[in-house]
Formats: C-alpha cells, structure tokens, sequence
C-alpha cells in the first residue's frame, strides 16, 4: 500500500466508525485537495518534521507526508482514529509516529527532530491555549519554525488584528511581539463533515529570531492580559496595582493614562513594559 492508493477518507470513517465527536472539538475536513493546500501553505517540508495537534481520519497527515515531511508525529485524543493512522503508517514507513493521548498534556519534542514545523486543523476546543503556549515557551527561538494552523475565523482574525479594531487584543500582542501571522485563506463549512456553525481560516505564523521590539516576556504578558481584561476601562484603572503608582510610568512613555488598552500598538506595550519593569526595580 502506498499514500496513493489509501482508500477515500469518507470510506474511512466509515469503515472505522468515526462519527465526529463535539466533545472533542472535532469537524473532519474530507477534501485531499484543501488538505495539500494546507500542507502548502507551511513551504517546503522536505528534511522538516512535522507536528499535527488532531490528525483525526488522516487527511492532513496524508497530504503533510505526500509534500514530503521527512517525519510527521501525530497527537490524537481519540483512540478510535488509531487504526485509521495505522494504515497511514503502513504506506509511509518509519515516516509517522502516532502519540495518543491530550496534546495539553503529552510532550512530543523526545519524537522530533529540528528544523520542526506545526501544521494542524486544530479542535477547536484546545485551539487558543495550544498557540500561546506556543507563543510563550521559556526560551526564544522557540522549537517550531513555523506553525501553520486552522482555527475559527474569529480567533484567526484576532492574532493578526492592528490596534484600533475590535478583534485587537492580547492574542494580536502576544502573537506579533516574537512572530510574523498572515492569514492564508478561508474555508466555509461545508467543507468539513459535520460543518461547523462558522467560517474557518488557516494562518501561517512565522518565528523571527528575535522579538521586535526590547521586552521582557513573561512582564508583557502580564501588562497586556491586565490591560485586555477590562478592556472598556483607561489604562490608569485597569493597570491599577501593577506597580504602586501607574499614572507617571503611562505618562514617561508617552501613553496617555486615559487611553484604552484596544487603542496601544506592540511597541507602546512593549515599552510600557519595560518601565514596569524599571519602576519595580
């Protein structure tokens, strides 16, 4: 058996008894052509591993090793969709390595090899806490080249949102301070089985080597969930606490106290943060 000749993806739920589960946040995408289009949007493959968070039946994974990942490792919840993965691996042996069990809990990095990419049609349930962790690791380069991964509409129009929009916020923040989202492209729902009730997008985010502007992480984090969590308040009053006296650090930065979290670029954070910083000291 060969990545060719693996039967359809609707004969292989089928055949598996793979009715997609809402509780684990799955909506299978059953096109080989949306998924090598994926597939594409992370670039050139060859002589990358792969991670994929919810391979389910394996489609992505199938197009991942077709454009030719030198290895792809697999985390699925769901022990159902094993043998289907199975098969996958009969047809590119010694190519895909399948760990079962929670993404939120399993470490795979033992089962990679750098350079690594990330590229999955992520449930939806675990999605957003998945790419901050990514987002936010201990050190920086982070293990992943690059992520390339779906999400609902919304939450792709959020990590790449500018200051001013609605959807700004510390995901747009925490997303740009260290890396580089664009969104690919748009995918309806009657493209996955069964059809989500909205629109989703696949964003390709690129790791840069070093953060764009100078600031500690862990601190910007804080500064920005603070400011984001009452988003509706000045800054003078949702800051209140971070340091003792928070309207002199707004105003040495040049940030009018009265302003509002939505309306502060990344670089006025980041500076924002590094006076914090600077008045805790």
């Amino acid at each position: 058996m060969s990545l060719e000749t693996l039967p359809p993806l609707r004969e292989v739920i089928a055949t598996h008894g793979l009715a997609a589960r809402k509780s684990l946040g799955q909506n299978f995408l059953l096109d080989l052509n949306l998924t090598g289009k994926i597939a594409r949007q992370a670039g050139d493959l060859s002589g990358h591993d792969v991670l994929e968070i919810g391979p389910g039946p394996g489609g992505l994974t199938r197009a991942l090793l077709a454009e030719g990942a030198r290895k792809v490792v697999a985390i699925e919840a769901d022990p159902r969709c094993l043998p289907a993965l199975a098969e996958i691996g009969e047809a590119a042996p010694e190519r895909l390595t399948v760990l079962s069990g929670d993404a939120l809990k399993l470490d795979p990095l033992a089962h990679l090899q750098s350079p690594i990419k990330v590229v999955a049609n992520l449930p939806y349930n675990v999605g957003t806490e998945l790419l901050v962790r990514w987002l936010t690791p201990s050190t920086w380069p982070p293990f992943w080249d690059s992520l390339t991964l779906m999400f609902q509409k919304e939450v792709a129009e959020r990590i790449v949102a500018q200051p001013g929009s609605k959807a700004y916020g510390r995901l747009a923040v925490l997303s740009q301070f260290r890396s580089d989202p664009h969104i690919c492209f748009e995918l309806s729902p009657q493209a996955f089985s069964p059809p989500p009730k909205v629109t989703s997008a696949v964003v390709h985010i690129k790791a840069l080597s070093a953060p764009r502007f100078n600031a500690e992480p862990k601190l910007l984090s804080e500064v920005v969930a603070r400011a984001f969590n009452q988003r509706r308040k000045m800054l003078r009053a949702s800051l209140k606490g971070i340091v003792p006296e928070v309207q002199p650090v707004l105003e040495s930065v040049g940030i009018d106290p009265q302003r509002r979290a939505e309306t502060v670029s990344l670089e006025e954070f980041c500076r924002l943060s590094e006076a914090i910083r600077e008045a805790r000291a």
